[in-house]
């Protein structure tokens, strides 16, 4: 009896001191009362979490510092700020709300920020194990949602991107019900983590620029050339007396039309597009501009010269990556009750009765298969397959690129999968131009993203040089996409850095604190991570570099001689300063898949034609889905004008037909 009470006793003063000390149990579950930190790399660095442990649970869990990409790891914001709600579930929002419903960090990861997702609840899972839990008893699986049922609209957009929220809002603005299918967790594609330059002719801000004998002589090298078809004869001779008008006027600031655009783009494609798409694109390209801006969006008030767009006429939102594009669109289908998004659901097939497109088979993110019909039709927007290597590899027989197995991408991996070209062969549509291409060089030496930059690595030509690791310039830095790209391979090492100063008007000082790169992340990150290098003398550039300072001095020497003289040994035609004064930045970037121009062929409505050129009824494409538009080689700048523009006549035509 003694020996039993004494048990007792004992017992009793265990449980005393457990919960003195906050050890609570559920189920077999214990860990100990309080608040907890961890840190856990993401994609853009470490993701810091908080987690409170009471009353036997996970009463809180909350991301308290992360540098995730906005729109896909961390909420989408406007330009004031406020964080939009409609578009999707960003990892920082959803996965502490998932674990603290589930009591486990066995949740369900957002799709496209896996390495986002998966970053939280480790760092939830270290604070557990400070809290002295067992993980195991928090590792529950997720209970699966229910299957989702069969639903129908007047259009269905497959793609949340850029041109499929363009198409969307367009269709909805003429009182269409539109349901937008996205297969990652949030909208965006590719075109979230653009580089956010739209090309347009726009004589109110050209007039500020004074046109150099340099650039005319890329004019007039164009209007020299001989047409190879009477459609490219006519073009050159509107142009032609559009610029015979524009010198007899004595004007001095930068000669552009529409006309000049798509001779321009046609010849930067190698002649190869289909002209009337090409014209389709430059002809609207700036009523696409008032319509974005109509709709809120925000460009900065000067022209520029964007990478590879061969002319000043390239405009840039004045936020960061591709956040001011889709916060706008985001923004607007949040108003509009006849629009609505299903995000981690992927279009798998398109339905066709009697030869006609009448909806979509789409799949949850457990693979349960349903179907959307559509009265009016299917609006493909699923963008390129550059993410796809065994795609690239496939197609990769233009003989330009001798071997991409090996090279990077700077496309998101989860967006650019050609899931839309397939869908559309699938029901008939012929390709168009799938061999050719595009690479950028802009990529970054860790991952091939295009991501920690300056501003003027990709939009401020006109006062950067490309240097390899030797301190040589090798490349016109204004010339073509795929000329640059080239070089680059032949580089030592394959690749190079974007060297620029102070001197110049886009330079932000890189010694404020203050200062960010052009997708927000600080010098110090930057420079910690190998993405950037800073220096008060050329001297000094060259030691961190590890390269001969008298030979990257007269690099620059010789550039400077040729910002004076207006001619290059490498047939650079812009420029507007010489670059003279630290400090300076160094930016090391490689070529990577960038854009494929291939893809499914359209009309100049965006209807999708079968392999005998007639028009599939009820399917329509847009954005970088779609073939014939840029030739073999895509100007920048063209891509984002490309989703405004066939996105916005996709919507609109679709509405047109159903009449």
């Amino acid at each position: 009896m003694k020996k039993n009470r004494f048990f007792q006793k004992t017992v009793c003063a265990l449980f005393t001191v457990v919960f003195l000390f906050g050890v609570v149990s559920c189920g077999g579950k214990s860990a100990k009362n309080g608040t907890y930190t961890a840190a856990i790399g993401g994609m853009n660095g470490d993701i810091e979490v908080s987690v409170t442990i009471e009353d036997k649970k996970i009463a809180r869990v909350e991301v308290t510092k992360e540098a995730e990409t906005p729109g896909i790891g961390s909420p989408l914001k406007n330009m004031d700020g406020k964080v939009l709600t409609v578009g999707g579930l960003t990892p920082v929002d959803v996965i502490p709300q998932r674990i603290v419903e589930n009591q486990s960090v066995n949740v369900d990861i957002v799709t496209g920020a896996t390495i986002t997702s998966r970053a939280i609840t480790m760092a939830v899972s270290e604070c557990l194990k400070q809290a002295h839990a067992n993980i195991e008893n928090w590792n529950k699986p997720q209970k699966p949602a229910a299957a989702p049922s069969n639903t129908s609209a007047d259009v269905v957009v497959v793609g949340g991107g850029g041109a499929g929220l363009a198409a969307a809002i367009a269709a909805g603005q003429k009182g269409k019900s539109v349901i937008v299918v996205e297969k990652t967790g949030t909208v965006g594609g590719d075109t979230l983590v653009c580089g956010a330059i739209y090309n347009a002719a726009d004589e109110k801000l050209q007039k500020k620029v004074t046109m150099k004998d340099s650039v005319k002589r890329t004019l007039e090298a164009a209007l020299a050339e001989k047409p190879v078809s009477d459609e490219h004869a006519a073009l050159q001779a509107l142009v032609r007396s559009q610029w015979n008008a524009y010198k007899a006027s004595g004007r001095t600031h930068l000669f552009d039309s529409k006309e000049w655009y798509a001779l321009q783009t046609w010849n930067g494609g190698d002649k190869t597009a289909n002209l009337a798409l090409v014209k389709t694109l430059t002809y609207n390209a700036y009523d696409g501009l008032e319509w974005i801006e109509s709709l809120g969006m925000k460009f900065s008030d000067k022209i520029a010269q964007g990478a590879g767009s061969l002319w000043q006429r390239t405009h840039t939102s004045v936020m960061k990556l591709g956040t001011g594009f889709l916060s706008t669109y985001v923004e607007n289908i949040a108003n509009m009750d006849n629009v609505s998004i299903m995000v981690e659901t992927t279009g798998k097939s398109l339905v066709k009765e009697n030869d006609r497109v009448t909806g979509v088979v789409c799949a949850d993110r457990n693979g349960k298969e349903f179907t959307i019909s559509a009265k009016d039709g299917v609006i493909i927007a699923t963008g390129g397959f550059g993410a796809n290597s065994k795609m690239v590899q496939q197609y990769n027989t233009s003989g330009k690129w001798s071997d991409l197995s090996t090279v990077g991408t700077t496309n998101r991996f989860s967006a650019s999968q050609g899931d839309g070209i397939t869908m559309a062969s699938g029901a008939g549509a012929a390709l168009a131009d799938m061999e050719q291409i595009q690479l950028l060089y802009l990529g970054n030496l860790k991952d091939g993203q295009i991501s920690k930059y300056t501003l003027r690595a990709a939009n401020g030509t006109d006062q950067i040089i490309f240097v390899n690791k030797e301190g040589k310039r090798f490349t016109n830095e204004g010339g073509r996409r795929d000329d640059i790209c080239l070089a680059v391979f032949k580089q030592p090492e394959q690749f190079y850095y974007v060297l620029e100063c102070a001197d110049g008007d886009k330079y932000k000082d890189i010694n404020d604190p203050n200062w960010r790169s052009a997708d927000g992340f600080t010098f110090e990150y930057c420079e910690k991570n190998g993405f950037m290098y800073k220096a008060d003398t050329l001297d000094d550039m060259a030691a961190k570099l590890k390269m001969d300072a008298a030979t990257l001095k007269a690099t620059v020497d010789s550039f400077n001689a040729s910002v004076a003289s207006g001619r290059d040994d490498f047939g650079r035609t812009i420029y507007s300063v010489k670059l003279e004064h630290g400090p300076w930045i160094a930016t090391p970037r490689k070529a990577c898949v960038h854009h494929t121009m291939g893809g499914i062929a359209i009309d100049d409505k965006t209807r999708v034609l079968d392999t005998n050129g007639k028009a599939i009824p009820g399917l329509y494409a847009a954005g970088e889905v779609t073939g014939d538009i840029h030739g073999a080689n895509r100007l920048g700048g063209n891509a984002v004008v490309d989703t405004v523009v066939f996105g916005k006549l996709a919507g609109d035509t679709i509405v047109a037909d159903a009449k």
